[in-house]
């Protein structure tokens, strides 16, 4: 059997890699796995046979690094049908991939499809609010979504070639909605497998940077694919959040953060993109 094509995207968590890639290996199917490093201090000894590493030199952020490994797929057309993308953290059980893939093959429009972490909930995309969860309609095998999580998400190489990669706009969170979306316009379709079972126990950011950036890029999301009419509404209810959390710190979500915050409503409106401000990835 062909090795399937496997993308990781690392920064300075070398235990974890290593963890991620002794479970991509685990699999029961061949892996070919290649390890985008984001200018990490520290980058373990991991190359090997079936482990290439690319050094990308900085923090190109995650949809950006997801990319260098999504060209080199795409260059070699004896690569095959999929691609896996997932972070440096991500734990698929054994049997998650061919799990995947079986379900898959009887998927013949999937472009887009995720595993599935345990939360009950699946990815769908609200004009207004963007990527939001909503319960889980199916216990096993196929589950339609609006949008594949980051966690681990197979790409078809007929659907990347059609609409492209990740907008690289993005850096972090929002890129596979906006990628999603692409995909369904035309014509494909996006999911996720109940059963191909995946843990991801860790949150590698600060709170102003994923609250910088799931604000900006939401509006961005929105204005892009919902119009001009949605994203105004939704950064007026940005505001309203913005106010009634710094008042009322209860009503305050798990990242809220003040500066995080401001500078990402400031920062859509300067149409300012890419990269967050540097200082907001820097954990205290």
């Amino acid at each position: 059997m062909q090795p399937l094509s496997v993308v990781i995207v690392h920064r300075d968590q070398p235990k974890r890699l290593v963890d991620t890639i002794d479970a991509f290996r685990a699999q029961d199917v061949p892996v070919s796995i290649t390890i985008v490093d984001n200018g990490s201090a520290v980058m373990p000894p991991v190359e090997a046979a079936d482990v290439t590493v690319v050094l990308a030199g900085s923090n190109l952020g995650f949809g950006p690094a997801a990319n260098v490994g999504y060209r080199a797929f795409l260059a070699d057309a004896d690569a095959g049908e999929w691609v896996v993308l997932a972070p440096h953290d991500a734990l698929p059980e054994p049997t998650c991939l061919s799990h995947m893939l079986g379900v898959l093959a009887q998927q013949p429009r999937a472009g887009l499809a995720c595993a599935d972490v345990g939360d009950g909930a699946t990815p769908v995309i609200d004009p207004y609010f963007g990527g939001i969860l909503m319960p889980a309609s199916v216990d096993e095998g196929w589950e339609p979504a609006g949008h594949p999580h980051g966690t681990l998400m197979f790409a078809r190489r007929a659907c990347l070639d059609e609409i492209g990669i990740f907008d690289e706009r993005y850096f972090a969170y929002c890129e596979e909605a906006d990628l999603a979306l692409r995909a369904r316009s035309a014509g494909w379709e996006s999911g996720l497998v109940r059963g191909a079972m995946v843990k991801n126990p860790n949150i590698g950011s600060t709170a102003a940077a994923i609250d910088y950036l799931q604000l900006r890029n939401t509006l961005l999301l929105v204005r892009d694919h919902s119009g001009r009419y949605h994203a105004f509404i939704r950064f007026c209810i940005a505001l309203w959040h913005l106010v009634s959390g710094a008042v009322v710190p209860a009503r305050r979500g798990p990242y809220w953060n003040l500066e995080g915050r401001v500078r990402g409503l400031l920062d859509f409106v300067r149409g300012r993109f890419g990269p967050p401000p540097p200082h907001l990835l820097v954990k205290r």
